[in-house]
């Protein structure tokens, strides 16, 4: 599997659409009214979907594709560890530099190859030694991982060659009784997923799909629909509608 996220254009994306805030995003005088709920999203991912357990102090939480760790650290409010895992060596790299340090800096794309300097931060009030970062394959993931009260998998599963070999791997890692959240733009492409490995087909949708492999040991508790936009320079945005699912694994 290529992975085509190893480029410094795609990681200061990343980070500004983990740690951006407005002004951030916005830049030259530009105005862009009624995109704005749109921004936050790893952090609206965590707390729009989950039900956070009463004793967070024991809580264990995996960040599956947790890119740069926006999301990591917003469970870290909630779990006593989180463990954030992806593909790209270079989010890993910058996600373990915010863990350690609190702030990143990085260059801001604005126009041609003009860009304008930016900081990546993690909020206060959250205890960055709780998250550990690793590099890892969504479709192999390492067998002593253990079993989680969370599992996040957020715009992860149509970037993957085979995601039913990740859904296989989820009744082992969330624990009985424990929440598995999944975000997806549903965004299929060949270049990343051969069409047969496709959770939606001409007939049914990536939901059907999620389903088909989850009900045996899921039950869906809650749907719905999250706003996300990328910047990608001063007057090019991709804005997005993920879907958002809670499953509850059975007892």
């Amino acid at each position: 599997m290529n992975n085509i996220y190893e480029t410094e254009k795609l990681l200061s994306e990343y980070l500004l659409f983990h740690y951006g805030f407005a002004e951030d995003f916005f830049t030259g005088g530009i105005k862009a009214k009624g995109v704005r709920d749109a921004l936050h999203f790893p952090e609206r991912s965590v707390n729009g979907l989950l039900d956070f357990p009463p004793a967070p102090d024991e809580a264990r939480a995996l960040d599956v594709g947790c890119a740069v760790g926006r999301a990591s650290f917003e469970l870290a409010r909630h779990c006593g560890s989180v463990t954030g895992i992806d593909f790209s060596s270079g989010f890993i790299g910058a996600a373990r530099v915010l863990a350690q340090v609190g702030e990143l800096a990085f260059e801001r794309l604005e126009e041609g190859a003009r860009t304008s300097p930016c900081m990546a931060r993690v909020p206060q009030g959250i205890v960055r030694e709780r998250v550990a970062f690793e590099t890892g394959d969504a479709m192999a993931l390492r067998e002593d991982l253990g079993a989680f009260d969370i599992v996040l998998a957020a715009n992860l599963l149509c970037r993957l060659p085979d995601p039913a070999k990740f859904l296989a791997r989820l009744p082992g890692l969330v624990k009985a009784g424990g929440q598995l959240a999944i975000t997806t733009p549903c965004t299929w492409l060949e270049e990343f997923t051969p069409r047969e490995k496709w959770l939606c087909d001409d007939n049914s949708t990536t939901l059907d799909g999620l389903h088909r492999y989850l009900d045996g040991t899921f039950d869906l508790v809650k749907q719905v629909d999250l706003p996300m936009i990328i910047r990608e320079h001063a007057r090019k945005f991709q804005w997005t509608v993920a879907l958002g699912t809670l499953w509850r694994r059975k007892e």
